[in-house]
């Protein structure tokens, strides 16, 4: 019987600093799903994207990315991942001393199948597709944080990614901008059929977005599984999660 690969898993993966951060870490995504990964402040969810980047390695465990092993993999290798899997970091990450056009053709420079003619087009394209195209010569400072994220995520689609990892992407936005990146993030998992992975604290988000959910505790996975079921958990520390979140919608409070 074949063993079925999954677009991105993380099998056994143990990491520690100064503390364990990401204790025997099971989960995986399929191609076109989308993955939230929510719990605590500090319980691993950068620490994860940073492993599916390549940005760190495992102490233990083996990371898939891809369909491939990236374990082991070289800087050049990586390199050729990163072709495929993108991330959008909470900052935004952008040029500063670039205009929001210019950020965007600056991904495109490392692509040989556009000619100067369409590079414009494309860039136009991809800020009409998250609907920016008014803010094409502005530069960054001028922007607010849910736009630099929608920029960021232009930006991350100019390499024609086949998944986007999408690091708190409504964090510190308000809620009109954060209904906006959830229907773009929609719009790219349902037209584009990209595949998703993003770390949030946010459960209006997740609920929307995600098909699945991995809810992780001190570096441990205590839930992997359907969105729709996180709610039937009885862990005490899901229990208080959702309540916490539940408060905080109770007009007032």
């Amino acid at each position: 019987m074949t063993e079925k690969l999954h677009y991105i898993e993380f099998r056994h993966v143990y990491k520690t600093f100064d503390h364990p951060v990401l204790v025997d870490s099971n989960f995986y995504v399929d191609v076109g799903e989308t993955l939230a990964i929510i719990g605590r402040s500090g319980v691993g969810k950068s620490v994860s994207l940073g492993h599916i980047m390549g940005f760190l390695k495992p102490d233990q465990g083996r990371v898939f990315v891809a369909y491939q092993d990236i374990t082991d993999f070289d800087e050049a290798q990586l390199r050729e991942i990163r072709k495929k899997v993108t991330m959008v970091f909470q900052s935004g990450a952008l040029f500063d001393s670039l205009t929001v056009a210019e950020n965007i053709l600056f991904s495109l420079e490392l692509r040989s199948d556009y000619d100067e003619k369409n590079k414009e087009d494309v860039v136009d394209g991809l800020l009409s597709l998250v609907d920016l195209l008014q803010f094409r010569d502005v530069y960054p400072a001028d922007l607010s944080t849910g736009h630099k994220r929608a920029v960021a995520i232009a930006r991350a689609l100019a390499a024609q990614p086949e998944c986007i990892l999408y690091d708190e992407p409504t964090t510190m936005v308000d809620p009109i901008m954060s209904d906006t990146l959830i229907k773009l993030m929609l719009k790219l998992k349902y037209d584009l059929k990209l595949t998703g992975l993003v770390v949030t604290h946010d459960l209006d988000l997740m609920r929307k977005v995600a098909d699945r959910v991995m809810f992780l505790y001190e570096g441990r996975a205590i839930y992997f599984g359907a969105v729709k079921d996180l709610e039937k958990s009885d862990h005490p520390h899901i229990r208080e999660f959702l309540a916490m979140d539940r408060v905080e919608l109770v007009p007032g409070q």
